[in-house]
């Protein structure tokens, strides 16, 4: 366990030396979030009766959803991670006294961690100081503060168990490009980062709640707005704890699967 801390350090120190291209991303989700949030606004005020969530919760879904988006993201990727794999360089990773799985899920998880920090709370600050309907709102209620945070973690952990799915996938497929676009384009759109999920039908919501995907961002964005009043959500975390058990077991049976067909050429 030291030696995975001891890496989950080193790799958050070395995130946060990216601070330039963090302010770059910033001006980046700035951009898009201004936009999306005019397109919702468009609809809205030409006649959109009874919507299934408010203007004022959909503001705050997209602004969480820039702020956040290291941690709710599927095409983030470490392109180091990828080397390993298609040069064969897997094989000092295998040398190493650690298992691969969690020490691979350390590094992931850093990563992530140093990218938000370095971008939510300038994204936060700002949105919170906007005019409407362009403002941030603060949290529901504090219990919907607690359950936010406790669900996006929740969720972080789960999103980071799905991207070593896509790592391992790429021992079979040696292309990290085809596995990146499958996982990418899908789970985003599953996880309501392209159209959020109660604007969705209904046959498509079914479909949606059967996956793990929103638990990584629509739960805890919805928490944070009270669309999802706290008694619900405290029936969904455990859902969560479910699904990031069953995605850890599924990772490390196929890494191990992956790991026993591997093949290192050299000379």
């Amino acid at each position: 366990m030291r030696g995975y801390l001891s890496v989950f350090r080193l790799r958050l120190a070395m995130g946060f030396q990216y601070r330039s291209a963090a302010l770059a991303g910033v001006a980046t989700q700035f951009f898009w979030g201004f936009i999306l949030i005019m397109v919702y606004e468009a609809f809205y005020s030409h006649g959109l009766v009874n919507p299934p969530i408010s203007l004022s919760q959909l503001v705050t879904y997209v602004w969480l959803q820039q702020a956040f988006l290291a941690l709710i993201m599927l095409w983030f990727r470490d392109n180091e991670l990828f080397q390993l794999i298609t040069t064969g360089n897997i094989a000092y990773e295998l040398c190493r006294p650690s298992g691969i799985y969690a020490l691979w899920y350390a590094k992931l998880l850093a990563q992530r961690l140093s990218s938000a920090a370095l971008r939510c709370l300038p994204i936060l600050a700002v949105a919170l100081c906007l005019p409407e309907p362009y403002r941030l709102p603060l949290p529901h209620n504090p219990a919907a503060a607690g359950l936010f945070l406790i669900a996006l973690a929740l969720g972080l952990l789960i999103l980071v168990a799905i991207s070593m799915l896509i790592y391992i996938s790429t021992f079979v497929t040696l292309s990290p490009a085809g596995s990146l676009l499958m996982f990418g384009v899908a789970g985003e759109f599953l996880a309501g980062m392209v159209i959020p999920i109660p604007l969705m039908p209904d046959w498509l919501q079914s479909i949606v709640y059967a996956l793990p995907f929103r638990l990584s961002a629509d739960f805890p964005f919805r928490v944070y707005s009270g669309h999802i009043a706290a008694n619900e959500a405290l029936l969904t975390i455990p859902v969560q704890l479910i699904w990031l058990a069953a995605l850890v077991i599924l990772g490390r049976f196929t890494m191990s699967r992956a790991l026993r067909r591997v093949v290192v050429q050299g000379g």
